[in-house]
């Protein structure tokens, strides 16, 4: 039993490595966990959608725009809209990749694309999106471009980039 143990606490700590250099390269890295299924050993539909939250955190850490750094600014950033579309299962201990990517941000509004694909095989998963807007203190829209000129030039530039 010992070496079991030591054997996937090993395991796990090779994919957490693998996961920030993952997640450095745009690729955010995830391990269906127990908890996460269902009877069927399936994981449980709801679990994309924390899923792409774990990836955008992650992703907009790495970018420059944590949550916690822009709420430290007086900025949040709540979910307006969430979907995703399953194309195929995720089972208890499957790995898969999580690819996102700014589509749109015009200073007000930012809205992101996710891709979940199996890390082994590269079969899709699912897809899915989530828009997200600015409130300032107060809980009232903010205009980054007007307000936070130093997210805005980033997000801009982010968005730039990827279409190219």
């Amino acid at each position: 039993m010992k070496g079991s143990v030591r054997s996937l606490r090993a395991a796990d700590m090779v994919l957490e490595r693998e996961a920030r250099t993952a997640m450095e390269n745009g690729v955010y890295i995830r391990r269906a966990q127990y908890y996460e299924t269902d009877q069927m050993g399936v994981v449980h539909h709801s679990n994309y959608i924390r899923w792409f939250e774990e990836a955008r955190v992650e992703f907009l850490e790495r970018i420059g725009a944590g949550y916690k750094e822009m709420e430290a600014a007086g900025i949040i950033s709540p979910v307006v809209s969430v979907a995703c579309k399953y194309r195929s299962m995720v089972r208890f201990a499957d790995t898969v990749e999580i690819r996102l990517a700014i589509t749109a941000y015009n200073g007000i509004k930012l809205e992101l694309a996710y891709e979940v694909r199996d890390a082994q095989t590269g079969e899709f998963r699912c897809t899915g999106e989530s828009s997200h807007c600015f409130l300032g203190p107060e809980g009232k829209p903010v205009s980054l471009k007007k307000d936070y000129p130093e997210y805005h030039r980033l997000f801009s530039s982010y968005l730039q980039e990827a279409e190219k």
